[in-house]
């Protein structure tokens, strides 16, 4: 697993994760997949993520509102 944080990033072991944490990294998978948001950020992982799913949404809702609009005006 990796601890990215700003311009860092170090390979790390399981145990080293939660120091990796409290020091403000956030930790991600092999696979380049966040495991971990560190507590010391500004806004909980949680926020994030349902604001970025919402956002999905959203941008998916207009296009199909364009779409509509494009062939309301043909």
């Amino acid at each position: 697993m990796k601890a990215l944080k700003d311009n860092k990033e170090y390979t790390i072991a399981e145990e080293q994760k939660h120091a990796y944490l409290e020091e403000g990294y956030d930790i991600y998978g092999e696979d380049g997949k966040l495991l971990e948001y560190s507590p010391k950020k500004k806004i909980a992982y949680s926020e994030y993520a349902a604001l970025e799913k919402e956002n999905q949404q959203l941008k998916k809702r207009i296009k199909e509102y364009e779409k509509e609009q494009k062939k309301a005006g043909e």
